[in-house]
């Protein structure tokens, strides 16, 4: 049964003051390397650092192909040792993150080098947490539950979209509940991050599209937050405007490097975005459409980011007709029209990239704990407005066939 609206108002609050508290108290440097050879400067960069024994974090297939030796390949030149652990699959568990810790402790490895997509991003920094605490990781979602000290982490994206390599949180799911959770902290966030559009050219369509839209829907949720913070509306412009530029080039060709290099910044730029003020309501959804019916994070995004962005009304007008006008969408007088004319664009591009509207997998059994789920998230993140039940139901079957 669904809270009462004031209820989850309250809750919302609390969430804003708590995140206020904790905001205040982050503090730090990073680092971002960018273009040809930024791999060779990051892993530099750990040398530089003292670091002579490093943990690398990826999956079986790049591996496989080669991309992450690659990638790591100044940290070879260099002398470090390097110990692997290459299983982390799609939505990694506690489980994927214990066997990497136990990697980490027996290696003794004093740094971690992620490679590959949010999966293995999001399973490194929980390692990360692993190396001085054996407390139960089921207790550490939420804000300021997890540890305050972690193993150093280094960030090589292969994807573009989902802004991990720039952000201090991490979506574990649980596999006992089998629902997503999410870790934050500012010990996870990557020390330095290395945007080489070389590791990106071999990606295939289908993921350059739905990681391309998880990085507009960053953006955008970024951009239309009711948190006013550091220069969040700056990032989340320029990821938004990046994305309408690049993504269909990238998908259209897929060895073009200006096109790879641009949505490798517009997904970074969206992950700086995010990192101060969280995500909204559209992730609120898609993490159940994923930990239910394993639908990929990207297209989940896509499948529900028109529909939600269209639920929002006046209360996201103002900001939407912004990025109307910086996106070259429309320049009309009115807000309504500019805002209306941005959510059709919107649907235009996830359309043009080949991410169909609906999607077999959702099944109408699981809406209402579904819808019940999307609520309790969102009500923690600082959306233009909260969604009522019904809406996301309406939502739901919006988007399953």
């Amino acid at each position: 049964m669904a809270k009462p609206m004031f209820l989850r108002k309250l809750k919302n609050r609390f969430f804003f003051a708590m995140a206020k508290v904790i905001a205040g108290k982050a503090k730090g440097q990073y680092m971002a390397f960018v273009g040809k050879a930024s791999c060779a400067r990051l892993c530099d960069r750990i040398v530089e650092l003292g670091h002579t024994s490093v943990l690398v974090v990826t999956d079986k297939a790049l591996r496989d192909l080669g991309l992450a030796d690659e990638a790591v390949a100044g940290l070879n030149r260099d002398g470090v040792t390097l110990t692997w652990y290459d299983q982390v699959d799609p939505d990694p568990t506690y489980a994927h993150v214990e066997a990497g810790a136990r990697i980490l402790r027996e290696s003794g490895a004093t740094a971690i080098v992620a490679v590959g997509g949010g999966s293995s991003i999001d399973c490194a920094k929980v390692i990360a947490l692993r190396k001085y605490s054996d407390g139960d990781m089921t207790k550490w979602p939420g804000m300021g539950n997890s540890p305050d000290e972690a193993a150093p982490l280094f960030v090589i994206p292969t994807t573009s979209g989902t802004g991990s390599e720039a952000t201090m949180g991490a979506v574990i799911t649980n596999q006992t509940t089998h629902k997503k959770e999410i870790i934050g902290g500012e010990a996870i966030h990557p020390k330095a991050v290395a945007l080489d559009a070389c590791l990106m050219v071999g990606l295939p369509k289908p993921i350059t599209a739905a990681t391309g839209i998880d990085a507009l829907t960053h953006g955008i949720e970024a951009y239309i937050s009711t948190w006013e913070r550091g220069n969040r509306t700056e990032m989340g412009r320029i990821s938004v405007q990046g994305v309408f530029r690049w993504l269909r080039l990238a998908c259209d060709e897929p060895g073009n490097m200006d096109a790879r290099e641009g949505m490798a910044l517009a997904a970074y730029n969206a992950g700086v975005a995010i990192n101060q003020v969280n995500v909204g309501n559209v992730h609120a959804i898609a993490h159940q459409l994923g930990a239910n019916f394993g639908v990929p994070h990207g297209h989940a995004n896509a499948l529900v980011l028109p529909h939600v962005l269209t639920l929002y009304g006046e209360t996201a007008v103002e900001r939407l007709a912004e990025l109307a006008v910086a996106t070259g969408v429309s320049d009309s007088g009115h807000p309504e029209t500019r805002a209306r004319a941005f959510i059709t664009e919107v649907e235009q591009l996830i359309a043009d990239v080949g991410i169909a509207p609906t999607d077999a997998r959702i099944k109408r059994d699981a809406f209402d704990a579904i819808a019940e789920a999307a609520m309790d998230e969102g009500d923690g993140y600082f959306c233009p407005r909260q969604l009522e039940k019904s809406e996301i139901l309406n939502v739901l079957e919006a988007i399953s066939e």
